[in-house]
């Protein structure tokens, strides 16, 4: 049976507690943190703290910056691997797991004009690996988990496929930097999605999931039995977290998920 966590944004509430309580009741096991650009998830550690003491579980925490470690400019660059150190940092402080993030986002596509990026492929790869290996270093440290996650090719050029992730894992060589994968960009990116899970399953770490549309899993065509069956057979036991929008009525939107995917699981 997968556990089963929700992006904090998704639940109704105003404070974590609230939507722990909400969670639970719905059926999650867990909470996944949204962590803000500016040092904001640093800032809200008394928060966090307090929620942790009060019992809420949250594992694991997805980015939500502007820039990221695969920024064109130095200095954006520097920012961001600052920024994902601290958050490492603060789940690592919470007993977490790790924490997600894209080698950029929405920083450019091939598929759209002008086509070819400033930076060719060789140095896209040794701006990346410099990155990841500065991260995994400081993960490895803290005792976390970095989650490097792929995205359709039109919101990143460098790393949309699980293996283009697992090619700069095993190059990086560190045990603290593994895929998180996310079921709406597989969708867009993957041949045949339950095999790429197979072909890098000892470089899963983390588990995001959406429907083909981006809605709440159900909410459209995924092959969610196959997906699921795949990453069951490639041993993950980790969360299955919760990152979507929702269609419908919000709250019931959001109180669906645990047991579709459940029921998907068989």
């Amino acid at each position: 049976m997968f556990k089963t966590a929700c992006q904090e944004q998704l639940l109704p509430g105003d404070t974590l507690q609230q939507k722990w309580e909400f969670a639970q009741d719905a059926g999650y096991d867990a909470i996944e943190l949204r962590g803000k650009g500016g040092f904001h998830f640093r800032d809200r550690l008394p928060e966090l703290r307090k929620a942790q003491a009060d019992g809420v579980v949250m594992p694991t925490v997805c980015v939500e910056m502007l820039h990221f470690f695969g920024a064109f400019d130095a200095d954006l660059r520097r920012d961001a691997v600052a920024q994902m150190k601290s958050q490492l940092s603060v789940i690592a402080e919470l007993g977490g797991l790790g924490a997600q993030t894209p080698a950029s986002y929405g920083m450019f596509s091939r598929r759209l004009p002008p086509f070819e990026p400033p930076r060719d492929e060789d140095e896209d790869r040794e701006v990346l690996l410099a990155g990841l290996a500065e991260l995994g270093e400081h993960a490895r440290a803290e005792g976390v988990t970095l989650f490097l996650e792929p995205l359709n090719r039109y919101e990143d050029h460098m790393v949309n496929r699980l293996e283009q992730a697992a090619d700069l894992i095993r190059t990086v060589g560190l045990d603290s930097v593994r895929i998180g994968i996310d079921s709406y960009h597989m969708n867009i990116e993957e041949t045949d999605p339950a095999a790429a899970i197979l072909a890098v399953a000892p470089l899963i770490g983390h588990a995001q999931v959406s429907d083909s549309n981006r809605f709440q899993p159900g909410a459209g065509h995924l092959d969610w039995p196959a997906w699921l069956g795949a990453l069951d057979a490639a041993g993950y036991d980790g969360h299955l977290a919760a990152e979507c929008r929702l269609t419908g009525d919000p709250v019931d939107a959001v109180r669906s998920v645990p047991a579709f995917l459940h029921r998907a699981a068989g």
